[in-house]
């Protein structure tokens, strides 16, 4: 398998069907997730909501950078969304990241090797495969936080 599989694997795993890293996804936990639920606040913790629009950030702009060549995402806003006040909403949202991540996934799938160790958009941010095992870890990181979350408001 190309690199450029392995990495689509990667994403598909935490993203929307894998169970092999942290025996689950973000799309186990948030599908049927209630939106109250996905906005509850604990203490200083972000929602489920905030982390899930957080990672989803992140999505929508690496793939931005696939259709555009442009990164326009800044870390300072990551955490910067609208509430989402509505089952409808929350509904929409997910849908929105799960075919986000889809097309993300269905562009890297096509790269070759010699791509992936291309310059993401500029110098100083690496390659493509530096930038998108980041995303990984970072995705997993917050899939953690998540799945803690559910836990704590579970016991309320």
């Amino acid at each position: 398998m190309k690199q450029a599989q392995q990495i689509a694997s990667r994403i598909k795993e935490v993203f929307l069907n894998g169970t092999w890293i942290a025996n689950t996804n973000y799309k186990n936990e948030l599908v049927n997730l209630d939106y109250e639920i996905a906005n509850k606040k604990i203490d200083t913790l972000n929602s489920i909501s905030v982390l899930a629009q957080h990672i989803h950030y992140y999505v929508a702009g690496i793939l931005n950078v696939y259709i555009n060549n442009t990164l326009e995402i800044r870390d300072k806003f990551s955490f910067d969304f609208p509430p989402i006040d509505s089952q409808q909403a929350w509904d929409a949202f997910l849908t929105r990241f799960w075919q986000d991540t889809q097309v993300l996934i269905t562009y890297i799938e096509d790269m070759s090797d010699k791509d992936l160790n291309q310059e993401f958009v500029d110098e100083k941010y690496g390659t493509y495969t530096r930038n998108l095992n980041g995303m990984l870890e970072h995705s997993y990181y917050h899939l953690g936080q998540i799945v803690l979350i559910k836990k704590l408001i579970a016991k309320l």
